[in-house]
């Protein structure tokens, strides 16, 4: 059975972020645990600050007080639900600073795919086959099948810009990548 993996995440103590992220990562390695603890990360952004007419970059923690995980999951038949094992939850539980998982009552659940995506922990590499200019067809909207024309791609937001011919008027729309398919010739 292929493994699957979910992102978790740990609450610590503030300021502690980078170095339980450091211990994790050295657990890993000293027990070997590369497939049951695939990525560990505190999410930062790039920040620039002008002070004294000079520029200063630095990095800023997104979610300060917080470590992201990606762990293996597996079905207990006991909780009846995919979820990580007991080793990986003490070895997590018990890294210094740690104070718990996020969930109810301490019990971990993991983020959803939706929630994964809109906190930019993950990049998807997102491919279409259409470019600006193709004649493409709208789907999954009120107006599906409709045709537009592409006007405008934006990978980093997964979404494009068409334009629709209604009523003999040129209209922008804003859609999601997925909600345009390349018009068969």
């Amino acid at each position: 059975m292929a493994e699957e993996y979910k992102w978790y995440v740990v609450h610590t103590y503030s300021g502690y972020e980078n170095k339980v992220a450091d211990n994790i990562r050295k657990v890993v390695e000293n027990r070997n645990l590369h497939k049951q603890i695939l990525e560990v990360c505190v999410p930062t952004e790039t920040v620039t600050e002008i002070r004294d007419d000079k520029k200063h970059e630095f990095q800023r923690k997104i979610f300060p007080g917080y470590v992201l995980v990606k762990l293996a999951v597996s079905y207990n038949e006991k909780a009846g639900e995919k979820r990580m094992t007991d080793e990986i939850w003490y070895i997590i539980r018990n890294t210094r600073g740690v104070t718990g998982f996020v969930g109810p009552d301490g019990r971990p659940v993991p983020l959803t795919e939706e929630d994964v995506i809109r906190l930019g922990v993950e990049k998807r590499v997102v491919t279409v086959d259409y470019e600006v200019g193709d004649h493409v067809v709208i789907l999954g909207t009120s107006l599906d099948g409709y045709p537009a024309v592409v006007d405008k791609i934006d990978l980093e937001n997964d979404t494009v810009t068409v334009i629709i011919s209604m009523m003999g008027r040129e209209t922008p729309m804003e859609l999601g990548l997925d909600q345009v398919e390349r018009e068969l010739d």
